[in-house]
């Protein structure tokens, strides 16, 4: 009884309970410090509108402000409204939590790499939030957006409201993190899927989530591209980290072995 108990652990848990806590913990960690920041940046609200004026300029200057034109075009279409609303609310947690388990599981060989990734990219935009506070388009109606999400979601996330802010950073737009998690899950899963469709799908969920961001006027196209580069910048640092420990840390489109025995997983199979 006992043997089969072990058995079933080590093929629902690779490397144990242990490392399933350190791994839940290092996550833990990094929303903490994301309410740091978020304490950090309240009473910044001036300096988040200028910011997030700034941006409007600059994407004015460079000829690509089409940021109330996409949202006026998704608005012509109350489905597409409704869908990209809702997904913004639901999609960074649950498809970032659900793909972080389903490689944490199935393939653990390739998690530790993605892992690293999203420590960067967290580590990169809680220095953005903290140095760069900025408004979204949202909280700027003067330039033709409209609050889709608390319009059709229910979710009223507004900087004016404590009990929001108590659980959002109202200025956390830049970068987009909805853009870096997409392309940081996106690139991975595509990698490791077996069928092209899957592959392609999944390649397409960045664009899907930079089209989110527009359309519900959460925020900039700048802060897309700086998602995109966070995201670029997580993994060249997941690969430096590699070279550390490629045994762990490295990236790999091997499937994980299910195991038929009850293994004894030696310290450095998990970091």
């Amino acid at each position: 009884m006992v043997a089969r108990v072990r058995l079933l652990q080590a093929r629902t848990l690779p490397h144990g309970w242990l490392d399933a806590l350190r791994q839940v913990s290092l996550f833990a960690a990094a929303y903490l410090g994301y309410r740091l920041a978020r304490g950090l940046v309240e009473g910044r609200a001036t300096a988040a509108f200028q910011h997030a004026r700034e941006l409007i300029s600059i994407e004015r200057s460079l000829h690509f402000f089409v940021e109330p034109s996409v949202q006026a075009w998704a608005s012509g279409s109350h489905l597409v409204m409704v869908m990209a609303s809702w997904l913004y609310v639901n999609a960074q947690i649950s498809v970032t939590i659900g793909a972080l388990l389903y490689l944490y599981l199935r393939h653990n060989r390739s998690f530790y790499f993605v892992r690293n990734m999203f420590m960067i990219a967290m580590a990169i935009a809680l220095v953005g939030y903290i140095v760069f506070p900025t408004a979204p388009p949202r909280f700027m109606p003067e330039w033709g957006f409209i609050d889709s999400v608390s319009d059709l979601t229910g979710v009223h996330v507004s900087h004016t409201s404590a009990s929001m802010t108590a659980l959002f950073n109202p200025y956390a737009a830049v970068p987009s993190m909805h853009v870096a998690s997409a392309l940081m899950i996106g690139w991975s899963l595509a990698r490791l899927a077996r069928r092209r469709v899957v592959r392609v799908l999944w390649l397409l969920y960045p664009l899907l989530m930079a089209f989110v961001i527009v359309a519900t006027a959460n925020h900039f196209i700048f802060d897309a591209l700086l998602g995109a580069l966070t995201a670029g910048a997580s993994a060249y640092g997941a690969s430096w980290l590699a070279r550390a420990r490629p045994g762990v840390w490295r990236f790999s489109a091997m499937p994980s072995a299910m195991p038929s025995a009850v293994p004894a997983a030696p310290l450095e199979a998990s970091g």
